[in-house]
């Protein structure tokens, strides 16, 4: 990260300790995702409540880090061989996720996550590279609106989930697509616009963090980013592991746990007491139908396979008949 005004360019390294806080939260979340997937937290855990808070206020903060970064490095001509070298390795660790993801979880792989986002933006973000912030603040807010209103069937074909605007969200343990994530890029170009007209990246660059041991923790690791995203996970996937072989899980019924779950889900939306119901429902149906395994693994869903719709369909009727 370098700093664009009059002065020659220089690191600013508050944008690195923020990367590395924003990396340090990416981690704590990651690490309660690990112990749902473990079975030490109830399934839903990690897809709802604060907790999928958290999971998307680290991704708006990474990627507002991401337009802020773009505009400072390239905001006076686009520093080609710096922004190729860096795309590729971006577009070849968000490849590498799908692949790994795919193998060990093919029911809910990555295929356009966080660093898939990051390598798209980062092509977009060069068409606004030269606007100032009011529009960008303009542009994002717009953007981040288009979901509420513009999804369509039309971008449910398998080859356009990743742009976001499909009414059905594809299964996948980290889905960042392009609506609306963008317009958290575009939020930080319009902030980094603002950085550069204030003078304040001169004043950062001259004034850093103060150089103690965390700040120093935080800042490395916020400089090698891509590095510790890649490493973290799987660190910490084989700590979770370990202590499983000394101290395993308690087994839960998959009835139990996918009542759990779906009730976990629904209650966002609805009362605990429909939630609950439909979901009884939903187990006892599907089981009649012999699709409960199926459905409980990931294999089959109500957008993918009529059946499940016809019991989903049936349970929301049940449910909210009874809940009146």
């Amino acid at each position: 990260m370098t700093d664009t005004g009059t002065r020659p360019s220089r690191r600013i390294e508050w944008i690195d300790l923020a990367r590395g806080v924003a990396l340090v939260a990416m981690a704590i979340y990651h690490f309660s995702w690990d112990l749902e997937f473990f079975g030490y937290l109830d399934p839903g855990t990690a897809g709802t409540g604060p907790l999928k808070w958290f999971a998307r206020s680290i991704a708006s903060s990474f990627l507002i880090l991401v337009g802020v970064s773009l505009v400072l490095a390239h905001g006076k001509g686009i520093r080609w061989r710096g922004y190729g070298k860096r795309l590729a390795m971006v577009a070849a660790a968000a490849l590498a996720i799908t692949v790994a993801t795919r193998i060990a979880t093919p029911s809910a792989y990555v295929f356009f996550g966080i660093l898939h986002q990051i390598a798209v933006a980062s092509v977009l973000g060069l068409l606004f590279l030269r606007l100032p912030a009011i529009a960008l603040f303009v542009i994002a807010a717009a953007w981040i609106s288009v979901p509420f209103w513009g999804k369509t069937e039309l971008f449910s074909h398998p080859l356009l989930l990743w742009i976001g605007l499909s009414p059905f969200p594809p299964r996948s343990n980290d889905f960042v697509p392009v609506f609306p994530w963008f317009g958290a890029v575009l939020t930080g170009m319009a902030i980094g616009r603002l950085l550069i007209g204030t003078g304040a990246t001169v004043y950062l660059a001259d004034h850093p963090p103060h150089g103690n041991i965390v700040t120093r923790a935080l800042r490395f690791i916020g400089r090698h980013s891509l590095v510790t995203y890649l490493v973290h996970q799987p660190v910490l996937i084989a700590c979770v592991y370990l202590f499983s072989l000394v101290s395993p899980p308690a087994e839960v019924e998959p009835e139990a746990a996918f009542i759990r779950s779906c009730t976990q889900t629904c209650v966002e939306q609805y009362s605990e007491q429909t939630c609950r119901a439909f979901c009884e429902c939903a187990v006892a149906g599907l089981k009649e139908e012999g699709l409960f395994e199926r459905v409980f693994t990931g294999e089959i869903n109500q957008t993918t396979d009529p059946r499940v719709a016809d019991v989903s369909d049936r349970c929301s009727l049940e449910a909210n008949t009874n809940g009146n």
